[in-house]
């Protein structure tokens, strides 16, 4: 017999792109391992680190002693790779519908992600995804996920309270950014379940939104 799915109760959504609504990992192996490779690192044990975080915080977690303007440097030279690099960048299932669904209802959402503008923008293309309105990127932040200010930043400029917004996302750092801007989290995917976010989907097909009066949404999950 099917479980029940789980009802959440929102007045907004913020969601990461990379593992969530964009499936990028082929990109992601390619860039990074070529990275561990240059730096004498292993490549699996570089790439338990590099999900969900900004490329320059991934560094400074693997090469502790490396002064930080390398990192940023290196970053910078990462992100232009990747942003060239868009083979076998595709959507994550279910994700065009259910975004689409949020855009029909009118239901607050923002985009929130470690990726600067301009691969947030190549990725959603190429993904065949089209680009909520309002996106916090690289650039919008000073911190990257683990902290939890990308976030916040998001229900901020939605007008939304943290405790009301529920977060989509597939990483450990996104989670753990997640919790600690007092929202609840939605895993998506195997990556997720690992890091017990407050439910887990193996993708976006198993998510129904339904605005509801008074400006909230309800989510049914599973």
């Amino acid at each position: 017999m099917p479980m029940a799915p789980t009802v959440l109760t929102a007045r907004a959504l913020l969601l990461d792109m990379d593992g969530t609504l964009v499936n990028s990992d082929a990109v992601v192996e390619r860039v990074w391992r070529r990275w561990a490779d240059r730096h004498g690192l292993d490549g699996d044990e570089v790439m338990k680190v590099v999900h969900g975080r900004q490329g320059y915080a991934s560094m400074a977690v693997l090469l502790p002693g490396r002064p930080m303007e390398q990192n940023h440097a290196d970053n910078a030279r990462m992100l232009a790779e990747e942003t060239a690099d868009m083979d076998g960048v595709v959507a994550i299932e279910g994700a065009g519908e259910f975004l689409e669904s949020l855009r029909v209802q009118g239901v607050p959402h923002a985009l929130v992600t470690s990726a600067d503008v301009a691969l947030s923008t190549a990725r959603m293309g190429a993904a065949g995804l089209s680009m909520p309105e309002l996106r916090i990127t690289a650039e919008s932040v000073g911190a990257s996920k683990p902290d939890p200010e990308g976030f916040l930043k998001g229900a901020a400029e939605l007008g939304v309270a943290p405790e009301e917004c529920v977060v989509f996302e597939d990483s450990g750092a996104g989670i753990s950014a997640g919790r600690s801007a007092g929202m609840r989290v939605v895993g998506v995917g195997g990556r997720a379940r690992v890091h017990r976010p407050d439910v887990v989907v193996s993708d976006l097909r198993e998510v129904r939104v339904e605005a509801v009066g008074g400006g909230g949404v309800r989510l049914y999950v599973g």
